[in-house]
């Protein structure tokens, strides 16, 4: 099944199973690229957060007008932090950002329980790697990399690239089929 997408410079479609890396400045606003991934041409969402709350990505939601009911959120944040977690039958949580088990476990679930058109958000890479290590999310990365495969699903994926050392980055990027590059300046460049 091919999915329509709206990100500039890029195709207009991709095929399910595929995965999308934007790499962007630790300063980008990758929000709006996001957001109009996440809402163009979907039945579920998944975003899973390593970077802000189950709170601070639905108010990112409502703001950029993606239509809540079709959206789950990991919530990776809050029970490490000790924050209060109103659970909910589309707020899910793991235990801290390197439970990546849990994570994948999570992204199963929620590819094993919808139909249609589904889109898997991972905001973000660098966090996951800040907390686990770069080996370990580089592993968590390709699984959830097979399951958009297996439930043919598509995927964002977001990477700061100068938290990195080349070497990683350039790991990173040979396991997707689309690169997206997000400047400072809010330019668009891909590479499919």
């Amino acid at each position: 099944m091919d999915y329509e997408i709206a990100i500039e410079n890029a195709p207009s479609t991709i095929p399910g199973g595929t995965g999308l890396l934007l790499i962007h400045p630790s300063t980008g606003e990758t929000d709006r690229i996001d957001t109009d991934f996440l809402k163009t041409d979907t039945d579920r969402l998944l975003v899973i957060s390593t970077r802000t709350t189950a709170r601070e990505v639905q108010q990112k939601l409502e703001y950029y007008d993606v239509d809540e009911t079709k959206a789950d959120i990991l919530d990776t944040l809050s029970v490490e932090r000790g924050y209060s977690r109103r659970s909910s039958e589309h707020v899910h949580y793991v235990s801290a950002p390197d439970d990546l088990e849990g994570i994948t476990d999570v992204a199963r679930e929620f590819l094993e329980e919808h139909d249609g058109k589904r889109r898997i958000s991972l905001d973000s890479v660098t966090e996951l790697a800040y907390y686990a290590d770069e080996d370990r999310a580089l592993e968590t990365v390709e699984k959830l990399l097979e399951l958009l495969v297996e439930y043919d699903a598509v995927g964002l994926f977001h990477l700061s690239e100068e938290v990195h050392d080349e070497a990683d980055v350039e790991a990173f990027k040979r396991l997707f089929d689309g690169i997206v590059y997000l400047d400072a300046d809010g330019n668009v460049d891909t590479d499919f």
